[in-house]
């Protein structure tokens, strides 16, 4: 997860801006100092607490004395604790306060050499052998971490080490090396006997080729994984990562075993695969006649291993699976080979403010390599649009806007497709899967995953703005004729009115359409009170924010614009003034009982 910089002050800013830069991190500043920071927060204790439990990277520029007391009553398992990195406001000093062997050091040691100070390092393993133990470097993986403690305690007391394999952060470290030393360290791919006094390290040169009948059970694959490194004599902690044809980019089964042994998932395209079919040991012409290729699992465990690769397991098959194992002659990064399953991220930002944005969206708008939208929308994010790919669209072409965001995310990429208020609201996420069920999408944009993250609706916001409305029943009508016909909206509008819902008018005008509203006015004169209260939300959340309060009478078109959200209460509906003068209106949460009314009852509370 990307480090977070969290900030107190203006003086901070741009030391957080080069300490983000190095760390490819983001910045959270305290709202009443720092309203325009990227992510802002009210409470730094709550916050830092929050982004701890996430397990959130930290590097707070402030004392050390005040991390230590905000985050203490959260601490608890030091084996899950993410890193924290305490760094003084002048720069000097960059101290690791938890998780060192967790990335703290390491964060450490780059913010340090970035910004020319000095990284305090006070591990013990860290300052005698310049090495963590139980924190290999990239590429590697520490697969016996509970003997951790007692082989540091040993060598801390002077006991001298045996290596076992090769690796130069070992052999260059400070650690005593001897042909008998009293505690091992192996570094090896394959599985190795258990012995309190050994740390086995398993370089990531292992890659596990996948290839499955459509629906295959994970557990089936899963178990078939095992059982392969198992009977080849491999830890699994070895593994670089899970591979397989493009077309098995959205199998369940796939993403399941590359979740079960914690590394990526890729693919590779038919062709990739096929010139690997001099390399098979189990050659395929029904595969090949199927997916175009001689063979998936052994072609996508050589593709990824690389040209020197050797298979060392071949096809091993089950009911509905195969895999192949294969080892590459030096330590790779699994993400590197073949492309990555896209992800569209379908989020509304809510009126556009960051204070009313989730962290959830905020989350994926950061972990997006591209941004699709309005470009009103995508500017409203701000900084958090760093840095990232813009894709921007005037208002208008909504269908064309999601295919282009869909064919992005089939290319591999983390797609972020921003609306304004909630996604699912008058917005994009319906015709996300209007184009998956009915639109000429290319097969790759048709394999993507898809997250959906709730947002502020305008109806919200206005509501909040105005007092509480929304207390008993209510409906949403959009006015605009362009997608539904007027006749439809009319009778919607008509019941709407006969059942005494408070409603909420999307779309009330446009430039062209300047009638509807009035129209649905004095259709709703008909059923409830003239002076029923109306509220009139524009430009949410945003400077120029304007909420006002009319009668249902008094309702004028001309007032109205596309950036006004217009809420009419029922009949119940109600205006109360405080003593500051402001006036807010309320719907109480049951009808109170009248006689001649049609709709009655009372306010129940033993209903809730």
């Amino acid at each position: 997860m990307k480090p977070v910089v969290v900030i107190l002050s203006p003086s901070s800013l741009d030391l957080a801006t080069r300490i983000s830069g190095l760390l490819d991190g983001e910045i959270h500043g305290l709202a009443a100092r720092l309203p325009d920071a990227p992510v802002t927060f009210a409470d730094a204790g709550a916050h830092l607490a929050r982004l701890f439990a996430e397990g959130r990277p930290i590097v707070a520029i402030m004392a050390s004395g005040i991390v230590i007391r905000l985050l203490a009553p959260v601490l608890q398992d030091k084996t899950g604790e993410p890193a924290v990195v305490a760094v003084s406001e002048d720069g000097a000093s960059a101290v690791p306060l938890l998780g060192g062997h967790h990335g703290a050091n390491r964060m450490a040691r780059v913010i340090a050499a970035g910004i020319g100070g000095h990284a305090a390092i006070t591990t013990a393993g860290d300052v005698r052998f310049s090495v963590a133990l139980d924190d290999p470097p990239d590429g590697y993986r520490l697969v016996n971490p509970g003997n951790a403690k007692t082989v540091m305690a040993e060598l801390l007391a002077g006991a001298s080490a045996r290596l076992e394999g090769e690796a130069a952060w070992l052999s260059d470290s400070n650690i005593l090396l001897a042909h008998n030393g009293q505690v091992t360290l192996s570094v090896s791919e394959r599985a190795i006997s258990p012995d309190p006094l050994r740390l086995h390290f398993a370089p990531r040169v292992l890659t596990l080729g996948l290839g499955c009948a459509r629906g295959c059970d994970p557990q089936e694959m899963i178990e078939l994984a095992e059982k392969a490194l198992s009977d080849g004599g491999f830890s699994p902690t070895a593994l670089a990562g899970v591979y397989s044809i493009d077309v098995k980019s959205d199998e369940t089964a796939v993403h399941a075993t590359a979740r079960h042994f914690g590394v990526p998932a890729r693919f590779f395209d038919a062709e990739t695969l096929e010139a690997e079919s001099q390399r098979l040991q189990n050659p395929s012409e029904v595969v090949f006649a199927e997916v175009g290729c001689h063979g998936v699992s052994e072609g996508a465990a050589l593709a990824a291993a690389g040209q020197d690769a050797e298979l060392v397991v071949g096809k091993t098959k089950s009911a509905n699976a195969t895999v192949a194992v294969a080892r590459a002659n030096a330590v790779i990064d699994g993400s590197e080979q073949g492309r990555t399953r896209g992800r569209l991220f379908v989020i509304g930002i809510g009126p556009g403010s960051e204070g009313w944005r989730s962290p959830e969206v905020s989350r994926m708008v950061s972990a997006a390599t591209d941004l699709v939208g309005y470009s009103l929308y995508l500017d409203l994010l701000g900084d958090l649009a760093a840095g990232k790919n813009r894709h921007d669209f005037p208002l208008g072409a909504e269908e064309r806007r999601v295919e282009h965001a869909m064919e992005l995310a089939g290319e591999g990429r983390d797609v972020a497709l921003v609306c304004s208020g909630d996604a699912g609201i008058y917005a994009m996420a319906t015709l996300v899967f209007q184009l998956l069920d009915d639109g000429e999408l290319s097969p790759p944009a048709r394999r993507i995953g898809i997250e959906v993250s709730p947002g502020i609706s305008a109806l919200q916001a206005a509501a909040a703005r105005a007092g509480a409305p929304l207390g008993h029943d209510f409906c949403t009508i959009s006015l605009s004729d362009l997608l539904t016909p007027w006749d439809v909206i009319r009778q919607r509008v008509q019941a709407a009115a006969e059942a005494d819902f408070v409603i909420a008018f999307y779309n009330p005008v446009s430039k062209r359409r300047r009638t509807q509203l009035a129209a649905a006015r004095d259709v709703l004169l008909g059923h409830r009170p003239a002076d029923t209260p109306v509220i009139l939300g524009n430009n949410l959340g945003r400077p120029g924010e304007n909420v006002r309060v009319v009668a249902l009478r008094d309702l004028n078109v001309d007032e109205v614009d596309m950036l006004t959200v217009v809420i009419v209460g029922s009949s119940e509906s109600r205006v109360v003034a405080t003593g500051d003068g402001k006036n807010w209106v309320y719907t109480p949460r049951g009808y109170a009982a009248k006689p001649g009314t049609t709709i009655a009852g009372r306010n129940n509370e033993a209903a809730e």
